[in-house]
C-alpha cells in the first residue's frame, strides 16, 4: 500500500494544516502523527496549549474522510466540525518535543452527512492516552450549495 501524504486527505493548507504524517487507515479508522516542533502552529513557551487537542483530533477526521473519498477514487471535500463532547485531556499542554499519535474511530455514520467520531491522544514514546473526546462532524454532498442555502 502507498502511504498518502497527510496534507493531500484534509482541505486545510498552509500552518493550519497541524497534522504532520499519515500511519494508516481502514474503512473505521484512522492513525496519525502531530510531532510538537519550534515551528508547530500554536507553540507558545515552548509547548502547545491542550486546547489544540481538539483540532487534532477534528483534522484526523477530515483525513479519514479524504482517505475515503480517496478510495473511492472521488476529491477531498470539506467537511465542518459541529461539536465535541467529552473533550478530556490528562496535561494542561503539549511539550516541545512530543510525539502525539492521534486515533479516530468511526462510531455513526449518517447518509445525511453527519457523523460521529470517538477520538484519543497518545503519547506517541509512552503509549499513555492524554486526551479523549467525542467529534461530530457534517460532510455535505454539495458544499457550495449547502453554504449557499445556509445564507439565505
Amino acid at each position: 500500500m502507498n502511504t498518502p501524504d497527510i496534507h493531500s486527505l484534509v482541505p486545510h493548507s498552509g500552518a493550519m494544516s497541524l497534522l504532520g504524517r499519515f500511519i494508516s487507515a481502514d474503512e473505521e479508522n484512522l492513525t496519525a502523527e502531530v510531532r510538537i516542533g519550534p515551528d508547530t502552529m500554536f507553540l507558545a513557551d515552548g509547548a502547545v496549549g491542550a486546547w489544540v487537542g481538539v483540532e487534532y483530533m477534528a483534522q484526523a477526521v477530515a483525513a479519514h474522510a479524504g482517505y475515503a473519498a480517496t478510495q473511492r477514487g472521488e476529491p477531498v471535500r470539506v467537511g465542518f466540525l459541529l461539536g465535541t463532547r467529552r473533550y478530556a485531556c490528562a496535561v494542561p499542554a503539549f511539550a516541545l518535543g512530543s510525539v502525539l499519535t492521534i486515533h479516530v474511530h468511526r462510531a455513526l455514520q449518517g447518509e445525511n452527512g453527519l457523523g460521529a467520531f470517538d477520538c484519543r491522544i497518545e503519547d506517541g514514546a509512552t503509549g499513555r492516552e492524554l486526551a479523549t473526546a467525542t467529534i461530530t462532524v457534517f460532510q455535505p454532498e454539495n458544499v457550495e450549495e449547502f453554504l449557499q442555502r445556509s445564507s439565505e
